[in-house]
């Protein structure tokens, strides 16, 4: 199956300064590799990082994947109003352009169970030709965010944001995600869709 599609090189950061310190198994690149591997028919290489809770660290290592080639880098963890929640500050002081609505729509979505969800800060920023979302911490709360929200009958009732992530990397020059539709249908205008193979 792959062969025919582009190839796609994407970076997973997980921030926990207890994880990265052992004290307990890091439980989100596993979640992020998951599920990126049921929902994209491209081939993928992950650049997987586990780091503490560092601001400088954390923006280091997003530049470090960005130069890296990763069109597509995910963070996990570090968004909540903790002290030491600074992944969207770190997210933020790398960004060349801020792209609110992702987490404008994660916040939706997690507002659906639970009203907590208003302390949730994730971001989505571009730098050069990479997106860098971050994303919850929560295994369950990473896939729903990326998927969205199905009815009883499986049809879509809230969009998830990978939705849009597609046509977000065409749109800065990165690779051509395909999706797997039975996991998320990407949307993008007809003039950008290029023909089945």
């Amino acid at each position: 199956m792959s062969a025919n599609y582009e190839a796609v090189t994407i970076g997973i950061v997980s921030v926990s300064d207890r994880a990265s310190s052992g004290v307990y198994e890091d439980k989100g690149l596993p979640a992020l590799k998951e599920w990126l591997g049921r929902a994209l028919r491209n081939p993928i290489r992950f650049e997987e990082r586990l780091i503490p809770d560092e601001k400088e660290h954390i923006s280091a290592t997003l530049i470090a994947l960005v130069d890296a080639g990763c069109s597509l880098v995910l963070t996990t963890g570090g968004t909540g109003p903790a002290l030491r929640d600074v992944t969207p500050e770190a997210t933020l002081a790398v960004a060349h352009k801020e792209m609110p609505g992702f987490g404008e729509q994660m916040r939706q979505i997690s507002l659906r169970f639970v009203p907590t969800a208003i302390l949730s800060r994730q971001c989505a920023v571009i730098r050069d030709q990479s997106l860098i979302l971050n994303l919850p911490g929560q295994p369950k709360a990473i896939a729903e965010t990326l998927e969205g929200l199905k009815n009883a009958d499986g049809s879509q009732a809230v969009a998830g944001i990978f939705a849009a992530v597609p046509y977000c990397i065409d749109l800065i020059g990165g690779p051509y995600l395909e999706t797997n539709e039975a996991v998320c249908k990407a949307f993008r205008p007809k003039s950008a869709v290029r023909p089945a193979r």
